[in-house]
């Protein structure tokens, strides 16, 4: 099977410094084993991380930028979730 037919992976790896997984890039590969070493190689060539996640491209399913207002929308009604729709008691500054 031709590189160019290969699925896409999305790679994710969790640097020392932080806890969280970041996006750093796609990479083509025949298989999930080989997308992580392939990711491994491409993305931490100088040990910047300890951790990486492969995922196929196919299996994310993301919000569309177009449609941001529609989609958050919701949110934006409920006051109450809001840290200015409650009153902060005296003696309590770090709220």
């Amino acid at each position: 099977m031709p590189g160019n037919e290969w699925p896409l992976w999305e790679v994710f790896v969790r640097p020392r410094r932080g806890l969280a997984h970041a996006h750093v890039g796609s990479l083509h590969a025949p298989d999930a084993e080989m997308a992580l070493r392939n990711a491994r190689d491409l993305y931490t060539r100088r040990q910047e991380g300890v951790s990486i996640w492969v995922v196929p491209a196919a299996a994310i399913t993301a919000s569309s930028p177009d449609e941001k207002d529609a989609f958050f929308d919701p949110a934006a009604d409920k006051v109450y979730r809001h840290p200015t729709f409650y009153r902060v008691p005296e003696g309590a500054p770090h709220l």
